[in-house]
């Protein structure tokens, strides 16, 4: 079932992007917050258990009131390769431009997220959208001891319009 995620569900997501293995983790309050925060702009899968397996967040970026901004996708390992992301993303990007009146989708991707690059580019190809890509973040922007972040790729998705029949 694809829901509104919930405070409670803060903890699991949290879990899911720490067990992906190619986010950057964001602190566990800052998944407490995106839930209460930007619940209306984000959506979860749930398992049988009703607790989330997969999810999307995002937010309309404030400057650009037409845009909604994808700010991490992840889906629990058990759940993979069923096509779930893209149900996720097709169904929040339906419902926040029927809330919102988007119609342009952006998201940042590092060059060595394959699965992230397939999966912008079939939403844009199902979506017959344009998608534009162009570093946002050049990766010695990132602070810390790392200093090996990869740059993060903006990824510019327009005009967004239901997915094409199949």
């Amino acid at each position: 079932m694809l829901d509104v995620p919930e405070v409670a569900d803060g903890a699991h997501l949290w879990r899911i992007a720490r067990d992906s293995g190619t986010l950057d983790l964001n602190s566990s309050y800052s998944y407490l917050l995106w839930c209460r925060d930007f619940a209306a702009t984000s959506v979860v899968a749930r398992g049988a258990d009703g607790l989330p397996v997969a999810f999307v967040t995002g937010y309309v970026r404030p400057d650009a009131p037409d845009t909604l901004l994808v700010w991490q996708v992840a889906v629990d390992a058990a759940h993979r390769g069923r096509g779930l992301a893209g149900r996720l993303l097709d169904t929040l990007s339906d419902r926040v431009a029927a809330t919102h009146g988007i119609r342009r989708l952006e998201t940042t991707v590092t060059p060595d997220n394959t699965a992230s690059d397939r999966l912008f580019t079939s939403f844009a190809e199902r979506r017959g959208a344009l998608l534009s890509r162009e570093v946002l973040f050049a990766g010695e922007q990132f602070p810390g001891p790392d200093g090996g972040h990869e740059p993060e790729v903006l990824y510019a998705i327009e005009p967004l319009t239901a997915p094409a029949a199949s």
